[in-house]
């Protein structure tokens, strides 16, 4: 079993139900648990700003799965909630990012672990921090020493 870490956003529709069921339905893959989720919190866009604002969590999971069949199964689930990817940054519907993944390094087509933009994302590391507060992302160092470093970045707690 590996423990891996998954960001969860949306921006579109009702992003707290989506988040909600989106957990529910990692909750439902097999060989999976979810052992821990961040609060839900509030982050401007990045990148293409003219959006509403994301709400965004974290959840750490114990599974049986590969990385590259993981993120499948999360993709599977993004398209069952309507996801797009119409271009870069674009509003979604429910993104599932695969964080990381049993504290490897994972540079294959189309898979790359730790994620490569989530040292510099304070949606991603405040969540994270919540439930693993000493955690390091491998090659870069400890999350939150990168969270420190980030400044001009909004992220409000919602419950």
């Amino acid at each position: 079993m590996a423990i891996a870490y998954i960001g969860l956003g949306s921006n579109l529709g009702a992003p707290v139900d989506r988040l909600q069921s989106a957990l529910r339905a990692i909750e439902e893959l097999p060989a999976t648990r979810v052992l821990k989720r961040s609060s839900l919190y509030r982050s401007e866009p990045q990148g293409y700003r003219d959006q509403p604002d994301f709400v965004n969590a974290v959840a750490e999971l114990e599974t049986g799965s590969d990385a590259p069949a993981l993120l499948c199964d999360l993709h599977a689930i993004e398209q069952r909630a309507g996801r797009e990817r119409s271009f870069a940054n674009a509003p979604r519907t429910l993104d599932l990012d695969l964080l990381l993944y049993d504290g490897r390094r994972i540079d294959a087509l189309g898979l790359t672990v730790p994620h490569p933009r989530m040292h510099e994302r304070a949606f991603v590391l405040v969540p994270l921090l919540e439930i693993a507060p000493h955690i390091a992302i491998p090659g870069v160092g400890s999350a939150r020493q990168c969270l420190e470093r980030l400044h001009g970045q909004r992220v409000e707690r919602l419950c």
